[in-house]
């Protein structure tokens, strides 16, 4: 009787092990959802502009990569006047049809690109921030189809310069550029040693005039 009582017990104890568990089972975080597109509205698009891999991955990352940063960032910087801010742009960050980000780009303000994280964030609220944008934040949108002028002066990592336009690999390969330096290099010294000789036999000739004067 008391063998039975125990495994009675026993099989209790399991039991509600767990159904104590189970909640905690069912309460597990799920993966963040993949982004598959970037939606961009602005004062001087009649529409949506959407952007998604099928546009080139290499620009829908680099688009995405302009704001996605800030998801997790602290404030930089105090929110600029008004009257230097220049035409705002946001951009929501999508997967499939549900927006999980949204920011406003500012890429013509005064004194350089900005970027504000609204409070109200379709993932929950969150701390309302502004940041200093990307120098590649005007040339980004441009070729994102937003009507902005062309600034590849201000490009990094090759984007504008880069995105939609082929490159060879030698111009980016540094082995190549430091044998061409070098072969630059040995042209000039080579150059430099023979402007020296002839200065040498030049002197060597002066001097031996001189001596039968003397």
């Amino acid at each position: 009787m008391t063998r039975l009582l125990s495994a009675a017990g026993a099989i209790a104890v399991a039991g509600a092990l767990a159904l104590g568990t189970a909640p905690a089972a069912q309460a597990a975080p799920k993966p963040a959802a993949k982004p598959t597109s970037v939606h961009i509205k602005g004062p001087d698009l009649p529409d949506t502009l959407i952007v998604d891999p099928g546009d080139g991955a290499r620009l829908f990352d680099t688009l995405l990569a302009e704001v996605d940063w800030m998801a997790t960032a602290k404030p930089q910087t105090v929110a600029p006047k008004a009257d230097k801010l220049g035409p705002k742009y946001t951009l929501t960050v999508v997967a499939k049809t549900v927006p999980l980000q949204v920011y406003d780009l500012y890429p013509m303000a005064a004194g350089g690109p900005r970027a504000h994280r609204p409070a109200n964030q379709p993932s929950g609220k969150k701390a309302d921030g502004w940041f200093y944008g990307r120098l590649t934040m005007s040339e980004t949108l441009r070729l994102s189809g937003v009507p902005l002028k062309p600034k590849p002066d201000v490009v990094n990592g090759g984007i504008g310069g880069g995105v939609g336009e082929d490159i060879k690999v030698a111009d980016l390969d540094p082995v190549a550029g430091v044998n061409g330096f070098l072969s630059r290099m040995r042209e000039l010294l080579l150059l430099n040693g023979a402007v020296l000789i002839v200065i040498l036999f030049g002197l060597a000739g002066i001097a031996f005039l001189i001596r039968r004067r003397v």
